[in-house]
């Protein structure tokens, strides 16, 4: 009896490459035949959008990297240059300043999404894990990309961040000097962040990224209902509520990036600054360690954070509280005891906890653009408490929390 030739088997360019290297496979097995829930919604949109952003940083990375030079006596300078003569620079350096924020805006959109319909839950805990590590990668590169340009805010910035570690016992006086090369911020300082950003960060960031997916198409996708839909398929082994990537959610993505664009774009050309929030005033004077500016903040995805800190007298205990609450993150998944995982289904009690969670983090986050007073002082306190007491009193309200019975099949 004759071998028969596989029907399916490419041929010519496609078919030498895929006797080489699984092109055809990775295709079929991450796009064309990987089946997503039918009922995907709006929140399904950022994780796409987040891989967007992330290419049009490391593009736009590239080519200010050519012009940039990691000098405290150059830095602020060639800055300008880039703005003022490098052809289209200006462009560059927006869209770069700009996706900054459109990153933490689509990933902290993202992450929302998987405290509302529990994509953290069993069997997603490593793809959350996975999750939260490229968050805090994206916030190390937040920060580094912020001291780049050496002016008031980068500079000061860099000094009140890396003074953190001065807090730790024994150890943080030294700490802060071996990371700064220098007793306060200076030319070793810079030359180590460029480091990070540039290359360091970027590589475990994408690293990451690839781990992330990697790890979703093995569980398959949550939906809103937190149905798997994995365990009814059909004859043929596919799931009987699930629809190919593509072309499905490929077309349902890039009217997304449609939208996105126009907005993304919108800033880009005619609000670039947003009124400070995306780049601070102080930023545009070049740094000046004997001058310090009338209020340092952080830029805004770091605020929520930084009213933590300011919030608790002590400066330990402050890092700690600070640190903390990234951290509680990597531990949900552990935290969450009801039977159900969408929001949908959960009871009144997880979803008041969840609306404070949300208020607290948004108070926060404005907070820590404002100068302190004693009021909002008290104010960042109540609500870092709320913030985690979120987290710490989960384990008991999502088991004592009354749920709707969860359906059989995803809801249209």
């Amino acid at each position: 009896m004759g071998i028969v030739a596989n029907p399916h088997k490419t041929t010519g360019v496609l078919g030498w490459i895929d006797d080489r290297f699984p092109l055809t496979k990775m295709w079929k097995d991450h796009v064309s035949e990987y089946y997503a829930p039918k009922n995907f919604n709006f929140w399904y949109y950022f994780g796409s959008l987040a891989l967007l952003v992330l290419v049009n940083q490391l593009l736009t990375g590239i080519f200010l990297t050519m012009h940039y030079k990691p000098s405290a006596d150059l830095a602020f300078g060639s800055v300008e240059y880039i703005m003022r003569d490098v052809p289209w620079g200006d462009l560059i350096r927006y869209l770069h300043s700009t996706g900054a924020s459109a990153f933490f805006i689509v990933v902290y959109l993202h992450m929302y999404r998987g405290l509302l319909y529990g994509s953290y839950r069993k069997p997603r805990e490593l793809i959350w894990v996975f999750g939260c590590l490229i968050y805090l990668a994206l916030m190390a590169e937040g920060f580094f990309g912020y001291v780049l340009p050496w002016g008031q805010m980068s500079y000061w910035g860099a000094q009140v961040i890396i003074s953190l570690f001065g807090a730790i016992p024994v150890v943080g006086e030294d700490l802060v000097i071996w990371i700064q090369g220098d007793f306060v911020p200076s030319d070793a300082t810079l030359n180590r962040i460029f480091a990070l950003h540039v290359i360091a960060i970027p590589f475990v960031l994408v690293g990451l990224v690839v781990a992330h997916l990697l790890a979703l198409h093995e569980v398959g996708s949550n939906n809103p209902d937190g149905v798997d839909i994995k365990k009814d398929k059909d004859e043929n082994g596919v799931p009987k509520d699930g629809i190919p990537f593509h072309p499905y959610y490929t077309v349902k993505d890039l009217f997304g990036v449609s939208v996105f664009l126009a907005i993304f774009l919108t800033i880009v050309f005619f609000l670039p600054e947003v009124g400070g929030l995306f780049l601070e005033k102080p930023n545009f004077q070049e740094a000046n360690p004997a001058v310090t500016p009338e209020h340092i903040a952080p830029v805004w995805y770091f605020t929520p954070f930084y009213a933590m800190l300011r919030a608790v007298p002590d400066k330990l205990f402050g890092v700690i509280t600070m640190f903390g609450a990234v951290l509680i993150l990597f531990v949900l998944p552990w935290l969450d005891r009801s039977p159900v995982k969408s929001v949908r289904y959960k009871g009144p009690i997880f979803k008041i906890a969840l609306a404070l969670f949300t208020v607290s983090f948004v108070v926060l986050g404005w907070l820590g653009l404002q100068a302190p007073t004693a009021g909002k002082t008290l104010a960042a306190q109540i609500f870092t408490v709320i913030y985690f007491l979120f987290f710490l009193l989960m384990p008991i309200y999502s088991k004592m929390d009354k749920t709707k019975p969860e359906p059989a099949r995803v809801t249209s």
